[in-house]
């Protein structure tokens, strides 16, 4: 039961140009944070609560867009219950839709900090894929100290317009 909402708000562009801003997929906005469990629960939650969010802002759960996000929701939220986990604390998502991208960010409170560097690992390693995936699959990708305690990772995919 430790899965809550922070915040959900939703914008499309403002003004005269607002139904062409829309129609173009251009001037459209939307963010999206909760803060989940660190469990294995709580990772697999987050990614269908993004796919969810994607729908809602108009990009089906079959998209590429959609798919992609899955999957970078998937391993860094996998990545926070697995190393990044602080009993007593849980990991916050962050979805942002604007500027041509889309931006995932998964906080949690372990100050350590995974490789930005990653390295293919061998063929016969259980683990290690979870960064080359995301390496491979965000535009760009990084992790930010938080200021209070611990770090966010975060990956930006690009948006095409919706059709």
């Amino acid at each position: 039961m430790g899965d809550a909402v922070l915040k959900t708000t939703a914008t499309s562009g403002e003004g005269p140009d607002q139904d062409t801003a829309a129609e173009e997929g251009l001037g459209e906005s939307a963010e999206f944070a909760a803060l989940f469990a660190s469990t294995p629960r709580g990772a697999r939650l987050a990614r269908r609560v993004a796919v969810r969010h994607l729908t809602e802002w108009g990009r089906p759960s079959d998209s590429d867009l959609s798919c992609t996000v899955a999957l970078l929701v998937a391993e860094l939220a996998g990545n926070a219950v697995r190393h990044g986990r602080v009993p007593g604390r849980d990991f916050k998502l962050r979805l942002s839709l604007g500027s041509g991208r889309v931006r995932v960010e998964v906080s949690d409170a372990s100050s350590v900090h995974p490789p930005t560097v990653v390295h293919a690992p061998a063929a016969d390693d259980v683990s290690g894929r979870g960064l080359v995936l995301v390496d491979v699959l965000a535009d760009r990708w990084g992790v930010e100290p938080r200021p209070d305690v611990g770090k966010t990772v975060w990956a930006e995919v690009t948006v095409e317009p919706p059709t």
